[in-house]
């Protein structure tokens, strides 16, 4: 017998174990599994992946229970190592136990340090009543918190997810669903037991629900359709805190050119609306920018955009909803994001066309000054290069949180000519004031002379017309990242808030 065959009874019981893990919960759930429309967890790890990247870890996990209900591992996405984990629904509705738990932490582990993302699909019924006990043994929450600030962390929510395993989905720096999905702390039978309440998984925790508490941020229709928004949205990022954004080749859309499209975006009149969005297709190097929670807080749009080749964060008030005021929302959005682009170095680019702070009873029983104080912490401590336009307007702390106050670290700052700020409107300063018709009048004027009285004072950098905005904006990029002249660290922050 030659040594090969010595081997043959060990190899063949390892290939039968293999099989097992590799059939998840069977042909008939998975059947069932995809019956629905959905991938199974293998398949949406392939989708996920670059072809044939994917090397798993702890197949074993859970014995005869298939890889303990979690496909784990890591791969490629455009060529940049990851870690994932999928929750594999069709074994036990994967629930996770001790084994499954070891298999969680590993992942997050491993994710830091070897400074690379995280990513985590879920479809999960929470913790499996094993009979078995932690003690103390490691949470994997533990290992996720560590991630935060210093890998990129992703979450995809793709059927319903629910208790400890929906945990990490909060403290993403994204999370994603399908319209299949429904996240939520526990499920509607326990939620019938436990308040007596009936309610639907939908009503509880799917896209309507989750997209209006923030909780999930973006939504996208099918499995691979938010697997394809995971790949998109990594692609903006560097693979840790350690590294810095990904720089594209230099093409025709990425040098400079006038922006005369702006003129007949922007009205002139501070009362007429617009689309931010229209700004951004202009601006940047192309139309193909990601926003980030659409449907949250809109009157501030979050979005990943290229200038020049280079990752940019963009926060531009949106004066289509609510006139550009920022209300609670849109403050605790803007927060979240400018922290996750400080992060992983992303350079900031604000662009600033608001009345201030929403007013209102409603507004203040929200929460607005703590939203917009968290918002204005976010960005004063931001140590990523910080760029600023004035568009048409600022006013108040409205301005602040959009740092367009000076000494605020901006490495560019920039308005438009007549552009107004302020501590209030002319408008409702005079109402505030009772101001009569000649002094209201003369407010007026010297509010739409503030931009030039500011420039004479170097309130900015410079006043520009709004076919330069692009240029003004690439030419301060470009230079401010010559301070890129070390090792990046990670933000000293001890977490991403949620």
């Amino acid at each position: 017998m030659t040594n090969a065959e010595t081997w043959d009874k060990t190899l063949d019981d390892l290939e039968r174990r293999r099989a097992r893990v590799w059939e998840m919960g069977g042909p008939e759930r998975v059947a069932k599994h995809r019956g629905k429309g959905k991938l199974d967890a293998r398949a949406r790890i392939a989708h996920l992946l670059d072809p044939g990247t994917f090397r798993e870890f702890g197949t074993l996990v859970g014995g005869e229970v298939a890889a303990d209900a979690l496909v784990a591992g890591s791969g490629m996405i455009n060529g940049v190592p990851v870690m994932v984990g999928a929750e594999d629904f069709t074994t036990l509705a994967g629930t996770i136990a001790p084994g499954s738990n070891a298999k969680r932490y590993r992942l997050a582990e491993l994710a830091v340090r070897d400074k690379v993302p995280l990513i985590m699909l879920l479809e999960g019924a929470g913790f499996r009543p094993t009979g078995d006990h932690y003690g103390r043994t490691p949470t994997d929450l533990l290992a996720q918190a560590q991630c935060s600030g210093r890998v990129p962390v992703v979450t995809a929510v793709l059927g319903p997810s629910a208790g400890h395993g929906a945990l990490i989905a909060p403290v993403s720096d994204f999370a994603i669903m399908s319209r299949q999905g429904a996240i939520f702390t526990a499920g509607p039978p326990v939620v019938r037991i436990s308040t007596g309440e009936e309610v639907t998984k939908e009503d509880l925790g799917g896209p309507s629900v989750a997209l209006a508490s923030g909780v999930v941020h973006n939504v996208a229709e099918t499995d691979e359709d938010v697997l394809d928004e995971i790949r998109r949205y990594l692609s903006y990022f560097p693979s840790s805190a350690w590294s810095y954004p990904p720089v594209y080749l230099p093409d025709d859309t990425t040098g400079p050119r006038p922006t005369p499209e702006l003129l007949n975006i922007i009205s002139r009149d501070n009362r007429a609306t617009y689309d931010m969005r229209a700004v951004l297709d202009t601006v940047f190097d192309g139309a193909d920018w990601f926003e980030v929670q659409p449907e949250f807080g809109p009157a501030i749009l979050c979005a990943l955009a290229h200038l020049g080749g280079h990752p940019v964060a963009v926060v531009a008030n949106q004066p289509r909803v609510l006139a550009g005021s920022i209300d609670a929302d849109a403050a605790d959005k803007a927060a979240h994001f400018i922290m996750v682009a400080d992060s992983f170095h992303l350079p900031l680019i604000f662009l600033a066309d608001n009345p201030g702070m929403l007013p209102g009873s409603e507004s203040e029983r929200e929460g607005v000054l703590r939203a917009g104080a968290k918002m204005f912490v976010a960005q004063t401590t931001a140590s990523t290069l910080k760029l600023h336009v004035t568009l048409r307007k600022a006013y108040g702390f409205g301005s602040m949180v959009m740092s367009l106050i000076g000494f605020d670290g901006q490495g560019g700052t920039f308005a438009y000519p007549g552009a107004t700020m302020g501590a209030m409107s002319a408008a409702a300063l005079s109402g505030a004031s009772h101001a009569q018709d000649d002094v209201a009048a003369e407010l007026t004027e010297m509010e739409l002379q503030a931009s030039y009285h500011s420039a004479t004072h170097m309130g900015f950098d410079e006043l520009i017309r709004p076919e330069e905005t692009r240029d003004a904006l690439l030419h301060a990029l470009q230079r401010g990242l010559y301070a890129r002249q070390a090792a990046p660290q990670p933000v000293l922050r001890t977490a991403i808030i949620p």
